[in-house]
């Protein structure tokens, strides 16, 4: 069953059986806003980008993103970037894989954003989400949707951290600006 998350809540990543979760999934989802113009209604290309920064402590180790798909390690994947985004219908159109066995344990932390490369603001984006998904069975986990408006180009989602054996996960949705991850290392430094 999935949980729909708010700013600062928290999830345990242990699976309800027992166990912690081995590998999970953080999907993007969102389709560019209808405006109404002249001409009638039409859309505009809308670029969002998913990224996953991995820190030990607060020290930045590696960036998975659109230039770098593929962590040092090996344990987060980018899937590939998608520049149009898609139905917004709740598939995802870009993925980040986390395979948490993998992960160094010297890595304590990895979080995730979302920022527009073109520029839009989230009001100009239509069902947009994030969402924690289990990769070893499909079933989502958690959800958290960008819920338009405002300013913001980029939002620092959430992050994974160790808890004792496992991982858990807070949703921090903080509006940001920025145009790749490079723009947003100072917005993340006070959630870690």
């Amino acid at each position: 069953m999935s949980v729909n998350l708010s700013k600062g809540e928290a999830v345990s990543l242990q699976k309800s059986g027992g166990g912690t979760l081995t590998a999970v999934r953080m999907g993007l989802g969102w389709k560019a806003a209808r405006r109404r113009g002249l001409f009638g209604s039409r859309t505009r290309e809308v670029d969002l980008d998913a990224s996953a920064v991995l820190f030990a402590d607060k020290e930045v180790v590696d960036a998975v993103w659109f230039r770098h798909l593929v962590s040092n390690d090996g344990s987060v994947r980018h899937t590939g970037d998608n520049v149009v985004g898609g139905t917004g219908e709740g598939g995802d159109d870009e993925s980040i894989l986390v395979d948490l066995q993998r992960v160094p344990v010297h890595v304590n932390q990895i979080v995730f954003t979302v920022n527009s490369f073109t520029g839009q603001t989230f009001s100009e984006v239509e069902n947009a989400f994030c969402r924690l998904v289990d990769e070893t069975n499909g079933q989502e986990l958690a959800r958290y949707t960008l819920t338009g408006g405002g300013s913001a180009t980029a939002q620092i989602m959430a992050k994974v951290a160790r808890q004792g054996d496992g991982w858990s996960m807070q949703a921090i949705g903080e509006p940001s600006h920025g145009r790749t991850i490079q723009d947003l290392g100072p917005a993340i430094v006070p959630h870690l």
